[in-house]
Parts: structure tokens; C-alpha cells; sequence
């Protein structure tokens, strides 16, 4: 005798909820799937598996279209939740220079370094990160010349711009594609301890690769922290140009760059573990609600 429908969706349910469910917290943390939306997006999806039915015969088990948020490394195998970099980090932070641990990206070259150095020089993570910290300049009265209040604010908000865009096109498209340096963040991953990754990203302001992929000085993004210093000049008040404060911003640039790439090395890590945990819980209610159906 068949099985009425009305039991079948009670069977199912339980698991389309979990499903969605788990869709929904893997949005929130990573919302665009893969991570450089210029890079890892174009790379091919790897396998997938069809369910049910003989396997070898396409007819009655045809493969399900590939997930394009799913980003695969040089052999083609999907790359585990653990190594993805997300485009953004928290769904707001621009994460488009980073390559998931194992990835092949497409090559760099002038437009594909535009493209990137575009996006991240006009995102609005970029406003809002620029007026807080012309906020804070402001408040703290950092160049006196400046001013303070509305029009001290204006003085400080423009001239971040121009130091932001300045240091981004330079290192991530002119300087790079100049002298064919890859100045992406490439992840390790935790296939490797804590303190080796996080060494690594310390020496990541000192090295870089070259379009071929072997290991050269990072010209190109200490270079263009040097350049932006010195263009600066160009728009800033003497008081605000002499050698000592033009070095401590060029200090505090590397470490911002430091302390990001720590967030983008560590950040899948923490993402991944809340994921699988909510799966589980997920799971479990699903369990639950299945137990009760029968």
C-alpha cells in the first residue's frame, strides 16, 4: 500500500527547516559566499554528489547545478568552511584581497588590480571607517593647524580620503602591476599552529609574491605607504609634514595592515566553529521535532 503524502512532508520538514537554517547563519557570517568576489567567484565550483538512485546513470540521477558560492582549490575540490575568506568579515568589513588557503585566484594583471583597488577605494566600509577616524582626530585636536568643530572635521575627513585612495591605488594597482607583485593576502589556513600563521602574517608587510607565484620584498605596499607620506605633503599643513609625524603615520599604516591581516587569517576559523555549531543544534531540534511527528 504507498505511503500517504501527507507523511512524507512530515518527515521532511524537520530537515528543511535545519537546512534553511543553516543557510540563513552561513549568510550572516560570510553574505556573499566565497571570498574575493573578483577572484574566487570565477573559479570553477567543485564535485558535487547526487543522492538516491544509481549513480552512473544520468538520466534517472542527473547532478545538481553547481553552487557558485562554493570556491574550490587547484584540484578542484570544494575548500572547507574553515579556509573560505569571506568578501566581507561580519557582513560589512571589505575582504576583497584575500585568497582562501588552498584557492587559485585568476591571474593579477592592470585591470584585474583596478578592478580591485576600485572596489575597495569606494566601498562604504571606507566612509564610515574615514569618519570615525577624522572624529577622533578632530576630538583629540591630532593637527592643531586643522582647526577644530564642523570645519575641523571637513579638514580632517578630506584629506583621510586622499591618504586612503592614495595608499590603495598605489600598492594594490599602479606599484603592483608595475613591478608584477601579487600584493594579495594569501591565508594558511589551520593546517598550521597558531604562532607559525601568525608569524606569517607579520612578515607579510616585508614579502610578497611575484605574478609567477615566488617569494619577493613587498616593494610595492611599503613603497606606496612611503609614496603616500610624501604626496600627503602636498595637502597637509608643514606642522603636519615633518619627518617625525609623517613616520608615525607610516608606523600606524603598517599596523593597521598587521591587525587586519590577523582578522583575515584567524576570522574563518571563528566563523566555521559557530557555524557547525549551530548545525548541530539544528540538528538536534530536528531530531526532536521528528521523534515528536511519529
Amino acid at each position: 500500500m504507498p505511503i500517504p503524502n501527507t507523511i512524507r512532508i512530515v518527515n521532511l520538514a524537520p530537515a528543511c527547516t535545519l537546512a534553511a537554517d543553516t543557510d540563513s547563519i552561513v549568510a550572516s557570517i560570510d553574505p556573499y559566499g566565497a571570498a574575493d568576489s573578483t577572484s574566487e567567484l570565477d573559479a570553477p565550483v567543485g564535485p558535487q554528489s547526487a543522492s538516491g538512485g544509481n549513480s552512473n546513470d544520468p538520466h534517472t540521477n542527473p547532478l545538481p547545478a553547481p553552487d557558485p558560492k562554493v570556491p574550490v582549490d587547484a584540484n578542484g575540490n570544494s575548500i572547507p568552511l574553515e579556509h573560505r575568506q569571506p568578501q566581507r568579515i561580519l557582513g560589512f568589513m571589505p575582504n576583497f584581497r584575500s585568497v582562501s588557503a588552498g584557492a587559485k585566484p585568476p591571474p593579477p594583471g592592470w585591470k584585474y588590480n583596478f578592478t580591485v583597488a576600485t572596489h575597495q577605494a569606494t566601498d562604504y566600509s571606507s566612509f564610515l571607517f574615514l569618519g570615525l577616524t577624522s572624529l577622533t582626530a578632530e576630538g583629540t585636536n591630532e593637527h592643531t593647524a586643522l582647526g577644530k568643530g564642523i570645519g575641523g572635521f571637513y579638514a580632517y575627513t578630506w584629506r583621510g580620503f586622499l591618504d586612503k585612495t592614495d595608499n590603495t591605488y598605489l600598492s594594490a594597482w599602479l606599484l603592483s602591476s608595475l613591478l608584477h607583485e601579487d600584493t594579495r593576502f594569501y591565508a594558511l589556513g589551520n593546517d598550521h599552529s597558531i604562532p607559525i600563521r601568525a608569524l606569517y602574517v607579520i612578515s607579510r608587510q616585508g614579502v610578497a609574491r611575484t605574478y609567477g607565484g615566488r617569494q619577493t620584498p613587498n616593494v610595492a605596499g611599503l613603497g606606496a605607504k612611503v609614496l603616500a607620506q610624501v604626496v600627503s605633503r602636498a595637502y597637509y599643513p608643514a606642522s603636519a609634514t615633518t619627518f617625525p609625524v609623517l613616520a608615525s603615520k607610516f608606523g600606524y599604516s603598517v599596523m593597521r595592515d598587521v591587525m587586519f591581516s590577523s582578522i583575515r587569517e584567524f576570522y574563518p576559523d571563528i566563523a566555521a566553529h559557530f557555524v557547525r555549531k549551530h548545525q548541530v543544534r539544528m540538528a538536534a531540534k530536528a531530531a526532536q521535532l521528528d521523534a515528536a511527528a511519529h
